[in-house]
């Protein structure tokens, strides 16, 4: 691990989490003059320490020792999913790849005339879209709202919802589920 700086890499997810080197100290049960000298490299945790840090901080060693490199942030046609399912008119296009670890999941649905998107059950969270093209209803549990190109639609998804093309063309919404719901 030469050149692994320990305490650079646990203050950068600290900040990153909102935290003081006292809020992340009460929550690992551990001193805030330990925190400081952890991020200092001043000294090193033991291991289960480290663990107990890590795990306030939302990771795990793995991921915190990975050499993974900086977190992805531009994404091309190379990398999304497509599933194409005819028989009911639809195709989802999911536009980054592993949302599901992610807290929103962007996608791109295309429904030819007469088409439904997939029944989402309620969930904690909300639901966002844009019409690119078409005309489409959007129903969330008795209710239907009409939207078309240029319009948008946002709403708590606590009930049932879906959407349903009402035009005599295909419909492309991007439509962004919080949390992942695809």
């Amino acid at each position: 691990m030469t050149g692994f700086a320990i305490g650079a890499k646990i203050k950068a997810l600290r900040i990153k989490n909102g935290l003081t080197q006292e809020e992340l100290a009460n929550r690992s049960e551990l001193s805030k003059g330990f925190i400081s000298q952890v991020e200092s490299e001043q000294t090193s945790p033991s291991i289960a320490t480290l663990v107990d840090i890590l795990e306030c901080l939302g990771t795990n060693l793995t991921e915190f020792f990975s050499d993974a490199t900086e977190e992805r942030v531009v994404f091309t046609k190379e990398d999304y999913f497509i599933n194409e399912t005819p028989e009911e008119g639809r195709l989802i296009t999911w536009l980054i790849p592993n949302c599901q670890k992610n807290d929103m999941e962007p996608i791109i649905l295309e429904l030819a005339p007469g088409g439904v998107s997939p029944n989402d059950e309620p969930h904690a969270g909300e639901e966002f879209g844009y019409v690119l093209s078409g005309a489409v209803q959007v129903i969330i549990g008795k209710h239907k709202y009409k939207a078309k190109k240029g319009e948008s639609f946002y709403f708590a998804a606590d009930e049932n919802h879906s959407i349903a093309n009402i035009g005599n063309s295909t419909a492309k919404i991007l439509w962004i589920s919080t949390p992942p719901s695809f």
